[in-house]
């Protein structure tokens, strides 16, 4: 294991937010232990834990809420005052505004106050808009990340981002707000589809391109293993990858430097994700985006065209689109928002480059051009 995966025994991670414990990342192979860690972020008075005395608000998602809605319901009843679920239509396309206003509402109903707190049970999606519900109503409340999803549980649970999309821009709107706790229980994950599986997969291999070498060999050499979801070798994959995240936004948590090199393969990404109308999965445009940033790194001569391709080629065996075939939109359309980019600085483009697997750096050189020309390598054109 490299240095920027070698940590505390699995189980447990602690991330510390401006060199203070902030908080645990936790291991699971179930939600049975959930109830004893969320009493366990509460104090005791008079011989009783102050969680009892607190009402908790599980906002999840149509699908997640068919899967695990009744044993979360189980587990947690009887450890706090009340136990409310908000449960929202899945997909991205409900990552809005109008989302948040509907939760608000609910939570007014329910007299959720200031003392309570929230709970973010599913993927990427319902963690953030919980997230950002949380950073704002009341002007701040507690909650705490049940991630269920690949993506979720090694990427978007993790530092405290939490936003929505506005207007088709991805996660425009949004505030940083740390969880009190991330619950990851890893056996979730057998009920994935392999489409959401492979989606998740593209930020794992991020972690690997952009800080850790030995981790993307290790990725590459565990490829059988992890497309069969061989338990043993799921754990540390999400553990290897959550100790890199960690790493990252521990020095820099509020992205004003390092942790935009978590941003590798998400400009152009996001570019193609708006431009297919949210069509394609956010761990496919990722991955793409993944591509067309190592295209870029070649033509600058940072990496070989041997890495390039190794790393273009690599995604097929994780069942993660290398190209786009019959599409609507051009890579003009592609190019054009990235312009509106929130990782844009001044009308500066910060793009995420390789110097070599394993490294990555910001870089502000990158031409339209240049994203232009990567865009098109992705591109198969039908004949007519």
């Amino acid at each position: 294991m490299s240095e920027e995966t070698k940590g505390t025994e699995f189980g447990r991670l602690s991330v510390s937010y401006q060199k203070k414990p902030c908080y645990d990342i936790v291991f699971e192979n179930s939600f049975a232990n959930l109830p004893a860690e969320l009493l366990k972020l509460y104090p005791e008075e008079n011989g009783e834990n102050l969680l009892k005395k607190r009402n908790l608000c599980v906002i999840t998602d149509s699908n997640v809420d068919v899967l695990f809605g009744r044993e979360i319901k189980e587990l947690m009843q009887g450890i706090c005052k009340e136990l409310f679920f908000y449960v929202m239509p899945a997909g991205e396309e409900h990552k809005t505004l109008e989302t948040v206003s509907d939760i608000y509402r609910f939570l007014i109903a329910k007299n959720i106050t200031r003392k309570d707190m929230l709970v973010a049970l599913g993927g990427g999606v319902v963690g953030d808009i919980t997230g950002f519900a949380a950073a704002s109503y009341l002007r701040g409340i507690d909650f705490v990340q049940v991630p269920t999803t690949l993506l979720s549980q090694v990427d978007s649970s993790i530092g405290g981002k939490t936003g929505v999309d506005f207007e088709q821009y991805k996660n425009m709107v949004g505030a940083f707000h740390m969880p009190r706790l991330v619950y990851t229980n890893v056996s979730a994950l057998k009920e994935l589809d392999e489409k959401q599986f492979a989606s998740g997969f593209a930020e794992v291999m991020k972690h690997g391109l952009i800080k850790d070498r030995k981790y993307y060999e290790w990725l590459l050499e565990n490829m059988y293993e992890i497309d069969e979801r061989d338990h043993t070798i799921l754990q540390e994959m999400v553990y290897k990858s959550c100790m890199i995240k960690k790493k990252v936004v521990e020095k820099d948590p509020t992205e004003q430097g390092e942790r935009a090199l978590l941003n590798f393969g998400h400009t152009i990404g996001h570019g193609i994700e708006k431009a297919s109308n949210f069509t394609l999965l956010h761990g496919e445009c990722v991955a793409l985006g993944c591509i067309a940033a190592a295209h870029i790194s070649h033509m600058h001569d940072l990496i070989g065209e041997d890495e390039y391709l190794e790393i273009r080629d690599m995604f097929v065996a994780f069942h993660l689109p290398i190209t786009l075939r019959g599409i609507d939109f051009t890579a003009k359309e592609v190019v054009e928002n990235t312009k509106s980019d929130k990782k844009n600085v001044s009308g500066t483009l910060r793009f995420i480059l390789l110097n070599k697997l394993g490294k990555a750096f910001i870089d502000e050189t990158v031409s339209e051009k240049e994203l232009l020309q990567a865009v098109e390598e992705l591109i198969i054109h039908e004949e007519a």
